[in-house]
């Protein structure tokens, strides 16, 4: 019988220009605050952000006791006794503006639990755009939009949505013109509760993000693109 490995972390490595994560899962939530695994997951992401979040190239990479990353994994897993997995691995290049991140329930130090990346195109490096980015980050975490703007929404999401909806409708005895109108009105809800720049800014509700981003007054700011991982999803 395999052995799920649904535990884990997420590490962040790199700087303004150039910013990694990393996933890496175990079996059990204690294995994920053990010394010897905290410590193997903070130089894999070092490595993993040098390699450009490439996972053929990180396996194959040296580590500082001279051994690949595959042969401390093997030598790790022999150690701990749990299955331990390389998971999702992204990196976010950037030297038109500004990169951040933040990371929720951290375990250790750049180690946590979920960890979201922002990149922002702009030539204002001020302190106003640092603290932008570090909210937007934050925003991200807690309201786990699908896509920048939402007509990027994955199309399969979409018709997924659009199924649920048009079941829930079917059922509840409308007349096919109004139940088209409330269907059209439900998508258009998902899509802008699901899509960054329509969402509600989770520091002020009631203003959306394109609103707080227009609000800054800085011309050549955009959202360059975001990536959110959270173990267990």
């Amino acid at each position: 019988m395999s052995r799920d490995a649904k535990e884990g972390v997420v590490v962040v490595s790199g700087d303004e220009t150039k910013t990694s994560v990393i996933e890496i899962n175990c079996e059990t939530d204690f294995v994920a605050k053990n010394d010897d695994f905290i410590n193997f997951v903070q130089e894999l992401s070092e490595l993993n952000n040098q390699n450009n979040s490439n996972i053929e190239d990180l396996k194959t990479s040296k580590m500082k006791n001279g051994q690949t990353v595959d042969d401390n994994l093997v030598a790790l897993i022999a150690k701990i006794g749990e299955k331990i997995t390389i998971g999702k691995a992204k990196t976010i290049r950037n030297t038109d503006g500004v990169n951040n991140h933040y990371l929720h329930t951290v375990v250790k130090d750049n180690v946590a639990k979920l960890a979201v990346m922002v990149s922002l195109d702009t030539k204002d490096n001020s302190e106003t755009v640092k603290t932008f980015s570090k909210q937007l980050s934050m925003h991200i975490a807690a309201s786990n939009p699908l896509a920048l703007e939402s007509s990027s929404i994955d199309q399969s999401i979409i018709d997924k949505e659009q199924e649920l909806v048009t079941e829930e409708l079917k059922n509840s005895g409308k007349p096919e013109d109004i139940a088209k109108k409330i269907s059209l009105g439900k998508m258009n809800k998902f899509k802008e509760e699901n899509a960054l720049l329509t969402q509600a800014w989770v520091m002020e509700p009631k203003k959306k993000v394109k609103d707080v981003l227009k609000e800054l007054s800085i011309a050549d700011l955009k959202i360059k693109e975001f990536y959110r991982i959270k173990i267990g999803e």
